[in-house]
């Protein structure tokens, strides 16, 4: 009978078997090297790269938004245009998101303006088309609207006048003569 090669080792000189020892554990721990490399060079900036500056990280850090309190009794202080634009209007305004005329975009406001003031601050106040009523802010009295709608239309070459708010009724005089005093009882 004739021997059979099942217990023969695949190498047939020293020197392979020593060849073969050291490239199993040279060839794994250049490849933990390699990988080690790859995973620490993620965290350098790219070259002109202004990401890690101490602005930019405070940029990314500042508060999304803020709380104010305020006296339900004191008199309401009305905002300017341009404060009801930049807290109400420039999300849709700004880019021209659904449909909304971009600010200061003369082509897409000009049929707008030629509806005249009172039209679009009614449609402001109101709502139109996929524009909530006062911009989506219930809380803008007509005024501050119509202050914005100024705001926004001038930008675009309007010239109109931003409303003011009415006067307060002064208390009517009874001819220049002193108000009576309470009769006693």
């Amino acid at each position: 009978m004739s021997e059979s090669n099942e217990h023969e080792l695949p190498f047939k000189t020293p020197k392979q078997l020593i060849v073969a020892i050291v490239a199993s554990f040279v060839v794994p721990v250049f490849i933990i090297i390699l990988l080690a490399n790859y995973v620490s060079s993620g965290n350098k900036p790219a070259a002109g790269s202004n990401a890690m500056t101490e602005e930019a990280i405070a940029e990314r850090l500042k508060p999304v938004g803020s709380v104010e309190f305020l006296d339900a009794n004191a008199p309401k202080v009305l905002k300017t245009g341009q404060e009801v634009y930049s807290g109400a209007c420039a999300a849709c305004h700004g880019a021209g998101a659904a449909g909304a005329p971009k600010f200061g975009d003369k082509g897409q406001w000009g049929p707008r303006l030629s509806q005249g003031f009172d039209t679009l601050w009614k449609h402001a106040v109101e709502g139109i088309r996929a524009m909530p009523a006062k911009g989506g802010n219930p809380d803008l009295d007509d005024i501050e609207v119509g202050r914005a709608v100024a705001y926004m239309a001038n930008e675009a070459g309007a010239n109109f006048k931003a409303p003011e708010p009415a006067a307060p009724a002064a208390a009517p005089a009874a001819d220049g003569a002193a108000p009576a005093a309470p009769a006693a009882k």
